[in-house]
């Protein structure tokens, strides 16, 4: 005698676990793309100090010295990220799924699971790249993690980069790496604001946030930044979701995003990179 077995399904969708974007506290909005797909920024020099001439014999015109114009060169911001997708969900799978396949859920997980994870990967990769200081790619350890972000610290100290706000990003295996060090205390007293924005807790000054490594670039140990130094602007953010368009029985989504990071010039030097070595 032959029985077939009962099979049911749950109206339950068994989402892949994502993490939430800490892009904002690297990152400032401070130039304006409305209306423009390009920005200009001035970059003007200064005036070096010399001594006064009180008595005036010297050859130059002026006692204050040598009259010098100063230059303004420009450095320019083109947006080259214009990413979009698109799919459809029929009214009948929508319905036989016990309504799981729906538009406004089916967007807000596209959202977090594929555009929020990209735009994170290419603000941190421009920011790798555009350090200004790049350390020699070595392996950290317990005993050595401490002194190579003090080196960290050092460095953006004597490039006079503002010392609130610095940021130290990690990977969940160099946190790890930090709680085994004798040498580390962190702080971790943080409101709860802070750690729903991924800040785990302070270190000598410096906010600690933890990012996964597949957002990251290959062989990231650590970084240590100041949002003074990136611009990330979102131009556009558009998603979308038609009912029953022409030629499909059901939601049309679509979604667009125009994106970019830059570094600028005069403030490289408040990103400071450790790689590890080559595996």
């Amino acid at each position: 005698m032959a029985i077939n077995l009962v099979t049911k399904f749950q109206p339950y969708v068994d989402e892949m676990f994502t993490t939430e974007s800490k892009k904002e506290l690297l990152t400032n909005n401070d130039f304006d793309w409305t209306g423009a797909h390009s920005v200009k920024v001035y970059k003007v020099s200064t005036s070096s100090m010399n001594d006064y001439d009180r008595a005036g014999t010297g050859t130059n015109t002026s006692r204050y010295g040598v009259v010098k114009g100063l230059d303004a060169t420009t450095e320019e911001f083109t947006l080259k990220k214009d990413r979009s997708f698109t799919f459809a969900i029929d009214k009948l799978d929508k319905d036989e799924t016990a309504q799981t396949l729906e538009g406004a859920t089916a967007l807000a997980r596209q959202q977090r699971q594929v555009v929020i994870p990209e735009v994170d990967s290419h603000v941190y990769g421009v920011m790798t790249a555009g350090a200004g200081t790049k350390a020699t790619a070595k392996a950290l350890t317990a005993e050595n993690i401490y002194d190579e972000i003090i080196a960290a610290t050092n460095t953006l100290d004597n490039a006079e980069v503002l010392e609130t706000n610095r940021i130290l990003v990690v990977t969940p295996d160099v946190y790890k790496i930090m709680k085994k060090s004798n040498d580390i205390i962190m702080n971790t007293d943080v409101s709860a604001e802070m750690r729903l924005q991924g800040v785990i807790g302070n270190l000598d000054g410096l906010t600690v946030i933890k990012v996964p490594a597949v957002r990251l670039p290959k062989n990231f140990g650590f970084m240590v930044a100041h949002p003074c130094a990136t611009v990330a602007p979102a131009k556009l953010e558009d998603y979308k979701i038609h009912q029953d368009p022409p030629g499909i029985s059901g939601d049309l989504v679509e979604g667009r995003i125009v994106y970019d990071a830059f570094v600028l010039e005069n403030k490289t030097k408040a990103i400071y990179y450790q790689a590890l070595p080559t595996t």
